[in-house]
């Protein structure tokens, strides 16, 4: 899962990433990496602190619901590279405004896509956890509700 997000990230880094004249040429993939990282982060986070629900609700319906999840997951990705990659923060906010968004979008189309589950929101969220728990069960009773 991990793996296929980072492609999610890496078919929509185009303007945001690659071709970005900010984010010197050696260390784009590593910027790549940056962002997958905050986008689990993120997630991880939210299911450590209770908020399984929010994530949920967030998937289900179509990315509208709790757009705090991606602003925090774009915060999170434009920090790190100011930090580590010394990028000022406008440009760092631009670049994450312009990833992080596109990505979320197209995880939450192929959550919901009918075709061979990659990123099956209970699996998803299983592996997030470390697959301590399997909460496929949780996710389709709370997806009824």
């Amino acid at each position: 899962m991990f793996e296929k997000l980072f492609l999610l990230v890496k078919n929509n880094a185009g303007m945001a990433i690659m071709n970005n004249p900010v984010i010197p040429a050696a260390s784009r993939e590593a910027v790549l990496t940056e962002a997958s990282s905050s986008i689990i982060d993120v997630l991880k986070n939210s299911m450590e602190t209770g908020r399984v629900n929010d994530i949920i609700k967030f998937f289900q319906f179509s990315g509208s619901y709790n757009q705090n999840l991606v602003s925090s997951m774009s915060n999170k990705f434009a920090n790190r590279l100011n930090k580590f990659y010394s990028i000022d923060m406008t440009a760092a906010h631009d670049a994450a405004n312009s990833l992080i968004p596109a990505v979320m979008n197209q995880l939450v189309q192929e959550t919901n896509s009918e075709q061979p589950k990659e990123f099956a929101l209970g699996t998803m969220l299983s592996q997030l956890n470390g697959n301590r728990a399997d909460l496929n069960g949780l996710v389709n009773q709370m997806m009824v509700a």
